[in-house]
């Protein structure tokens, strides 16, 4: 049963920890979000920024500056691209840009149990 803050209904750890458990869904589950644009990536980039996140961009392992939108999915097709985002310490999403059309990301379950590991993927930063 979800409680509710501020109006808002919160996911209680008892009703979601399967889909939070490793062994059920492996430590590095994958999401992804459909239809997306360049301009809906531009928006997590932009995201990322004004919040101050930690994060790392990297082509074929090696960091290099944070590209725009446009240019991190218009970089060559063999290009490992991945970025690491920190929206709180120990908590680590990686995000790999294969497409406009999609926003492909995983997290690591093992940083997220507990009520707080919920509270953090849903951006109620309890830690």
């Amino acid at each position: 049963m979800a409680r509710q803050q501020g109006g808002m209904p919160d996911l209680l750890w008892d009703d979601v920890r399967n889909f939070f458990d490793p062994g059920l869904m492996g430590s590095l589950p994958d999401g992804r979000v459909a239809g997306t644009s360049v301009e809906d990536w531009q928006a997590v980039l932009d995201l990322v920024r004004s919040h101050g996140w930690s994060c790392e961009y990297s082509e074929d392992g090696v960091a290099v500056r944070l590209p725009r939108a446009a240019d991190m999915l218009t970089r060559r097709e063999d290009t490992d691209a991945l970025w690491k985002v920190w929206p709180a310490a120990g908590f680590l999403v990686s995000f790999r840009a294969y497409e406009a059309s999609s926003i492909d990301f995983d997290v690591d379950l093992r940083e997220l149990l507990g009520q707080d590991g919920v509270d953090l993927l849903c951006g109620r930063h309890s830690r």
